[in-house]
């Protein structure tokens, strides 16, 4: 039985992690039969989540994940589609993950707000003489990794013409089509799904996610994956 190692549910969403959840999507999609396990950071190969464990083998990254079912399981993802749609698909999980995700990253782990009401509670299993300086040395980390990738050191308004023009683009690019490449999901949808479903979490104050509603094909689509692939989280989540 193939295991994919996860955070689990929190702040009202399948898992606190887009790449969580797009791991969760990939394996809905691919058919396989699966278990979600509560991760552990410290064990995980890469030091982050998700992990999908294989005949014993761990494979981390999602990217990866999905090289794997394609090449050990002969899942293919993006059936039926031309070249100029697996590249145009390939371009879309790049801008999510690679720009978008630290937005979001921003607006949960260096706002002091939003990081109380989310991201402060991942530290609650560490002993309380400790959590200060855990959480203190956690966020410094985050801090440095956002002005390495570039995004901390731009303004908010900056930072938010960036996540507006990267939602325009996926507005567009969607247009009215029920998922990314047409009437059937891709690959790709699980990334685009997985963003989108983050993007309207309402436990943060979000001006990514004000963005977002503007464009009623990206809410309406964010609600069809949601349904689609995650139809049975309550039952996972008791």
């Amino acid at each position: 039985m193939l295991e994919l190692h996860v955070f689990g549910p929190a702040f009202g969403q399948p898992d606190p992690s887009p790449f969580c959840m797009k791991g969760i999507i990939l394996m809905e999609m691919s058919g396989l039969p699966y278990t979600r396990v509560r991760g552990n950071l410290q064990k995980a190969p890469k030091g982050k989540l998700p992990v999908l464990v294989d005949g014993g083998k761990a494979i981390p990254d999602t990217t990866f994940i999905r090289m794997h079912l394609e090449q050990a399981h002969g899942i293919d993802f993006d059936k039926g589609l031309s070249a100029e749609q697996r590249g145009t698909a390939w371009a879309v999980e790049k801008m999510l993950e690679d720009q978008v995700y630290w937005l979001v990253v921003h607006e949960r782990w260096a706002n002091p707000a939003n990081f109380d009401r989310g991201p402060r509670k991942f530290f609650d299993a560490v002993p309380a003489p400790l959590r200060p300086l855990v959480v203190a040395m956690v966020k410094r980390q985050i801090r440095r990794n956002l002005h390495g990738h570039g995004i901390g050191r731009h303004s908010d308004a900056e930072r938010l013409e960036l996540g507006r023009r990267a939602l325009a683009a996926l507005a567009g690019i969607l247009g009215g089509n029920p998922y990314l490449t047409g009437p059937d999901p891709c690959g790709a949808d699980a990334t685009l799904g997985a963003f989108m479903i983050a993007g309207l979490c309402d436990v943060f104050d979000s001006p990514i996610r004000s963005a977002l509603q503007e464009h009623a094909n990206l809410v309406a689509y964010a609600g069809r994956m949601r349904s689609r692939y995650f139809k049975d989280e309550a039952a996972r989540a008791a």
